[in-house]
């Protein structure tokens, strides 16, 4: 048991006793000394002593047997010689006594409303402490004990931080700023329990200023979300485990596609390379026709690179990197990754690209995994409907609700689903291809919304489907 509470034990010892003693001497002196003066007026200290430890019964009982001891007094000193001075005094001690004994009932059922209140925050399950300007503990509930471990006892009139260990997301000082400017304040703070083991919670604060704006008191609570933020961070883990096996099996349905475009700048470095030994084994060499050969072969060799370093940048299991990005070339270089399976299922796209679109913020790879599998989406969707088989891929910028934002929507003439597919399409293992696993569109939707942004399916008014990706443009800072 800690100290306060240790002291406030005896307090509540002592005071019952401090109160008889009291009451004792007062009785004793205004009845054996001839004191011209009101001194049973001195029991309304007797009653004010006893107010806190007694129920309405006892400062009722107190208080009418306080007076009694003042008639009882001033019956023996003055017999039957009532004197106008003795009986004002007399009246004036009895009715101090009664002001106090009303005024103690009115406190005592002030406080236990109080109590009512306080009992009715300890059903919650939420850690609720009340505090003042200095971060002292005043109330410690129940879910509080629970929580911590520290019961109320224990933890009122220590400071919070200094008990709780808190730990917070910025710092103290921003949150206290926030606190004084807003009247209120919530986040996540990391807290110790008495045990010593960490928890986390999310926390809400609320400020309450006297009538001079001051601040008087600080309600803090506190839910414990540390088994959420476990099982949150394993699916954040799981899914992104998932996106990068969904997108290595697109690089396993791309590897021809991969190969014809790498091979295509080796072949051409090849060819340009045997053109300039040739210009240059001329009887008279001819060095401008041999310097373009090498521009050629260096330009082919960037272009090889260039596919290289996408291919890795997509097979790449990292966070993601958020930078400005113009959807226009994130679109052709899609495209350029997945040209031979487009041309496998003899599909023809069309481009109606839209000049200088807002930038957008977002990670190019998980971006371009988007497009790339709405793409072959596409073109599977339309494997076995007659020629022709088009893909229609549109950008556009458009009015948003926070402003404006940009869109890129993918049309094919394929078979299109049902009602029933298109409330289901982007749900998990959800699909209508036999060999088909129900995962792309479901991890293309989660990729678009962490980006701020959404996917929308409609069905096309003849055939096929229209998929649309919406992201926010970049707002730019006002000249």
């Amino acid at each position: 048991m800690t100290p306060l509470a240790l002291a406030h034990g005896a307090r509540s010892a002592l005071i019952p006793l401090l109160a008889g003693l009291l009451g004792l001497a007062i009785f004793l002196v205004d009845t054996l000394t001839p004191l011209d003066m009101a001194v049973a007026v001195l029991y309304v200290a007797v009653v004010m002593l006893l107010a806190d430890v007694l129920t309405t019964r006892g400062i009722l009982a107190v208080g009418g047997l306080c007076i009694v001891l003042t008639s009882i007094s001033f019956l023996t000193v003055h017999n039957v010689r009532f004197e106008p001075e003795a009986v004002a005094r007399a009246c004036v001690a009895i009715s101090a006594i009664i002001v106090a004994t009303l005024l103690s009932l009115r406190n005592r059922r002030a406080s236990d409303s109080l109590r009512d209140q306080a009992a009715l925050l300890d059903l919650t399950h939420d850690a609720i402490l009340v505090r003042d300007a200095d971060d002292t503990i005043l109330y410690w509930n129940r879910g509080a004990e629970e929580l911590y471990g520290w019961t109320a006892a224990e933890a009122i009139g220590h400071r919070t931080a200094e008990l709780l260990r808190t730990g917070f997301p910025l710092s103290p000082e921003a949150a206290i700023a926030e606190l004084e400017r807003d009247g209120r304040w919530e986040g996540e703070l990391r807290h110790a329990r008495k045990d010593g083991s960490r928890v986390i919670v999310a926390s809400r604060w609320a400020l309450r200023r006297d009538a001079q704006g001051r601040v008087q008191t600080i309600m803090e609570t506190n839910n414990d979300i540390t088994a959420r933020k476990a099982a949150q961070d394993r699916l954040d883990k799981a899914q992104s485990e998932l996106t990068h096996v969904t997108r290595m099996a697109t690089l396993g349905q791309l590897t021809a596609s991969i190969a014809h475009e790498v091979n295509q700048p080796l072949a051409a470095i090849v060819t340009n390379g045997e053109a300039c030994l040739r210009w240059l084994r001329r009887p008279e060499p001819d060095v401008g026709e041999a310097l373009a050969s090498v521009e050629r072969m260096i330009a082919n060799g960037r272009r090889a690179g260039d596919v290289v370093a996408r291919l890795r940048a997509l097979s790449r299991r990292q966070s993601g990197r958020h930078e400005r990005l113009d959807l226009n070339a994130l679109v052709t270089e899609s495209l350029a990754l997945i040209e031979r399976e487009l041309a496998r299922h003899k599909v023809t796209v069309t481009l109606d690209l839209t000049e200088r679109l807002p930038a957008v913020a977002g990670d190019r790879v998980q971006l371009q995994q988007v497009v790339i599998n709405l793409a072959i989406n596409a073109a599977q969707a339309m494997e076995d409907t007659p020629r022709p088989r088009r893909l229609l891929l549109r950008s556009g910028i458009e009015a948003g609700l926070d402003g404006p934002v940009v869109r890129v929507s993918l049309t094919d003439s394929g078979s299109g689903v049902d009602d029933e597919g298109l409330t289901h399409l982007f749900e998990p293992f959800y699909t209508s291809k036999p060999d088909g696993m129900g995962l792309g569109l479901s991890i293309s939707r989660s990729l678009i919304e962490t980006h701020g942004g959404r996917i929308d399916a409609t069905r096309n008014a003849e055939r096929g489907m229209t998929f649309a990706i919406i992201l926010p443009a970049v707002k730019e800072p006002r000249a």
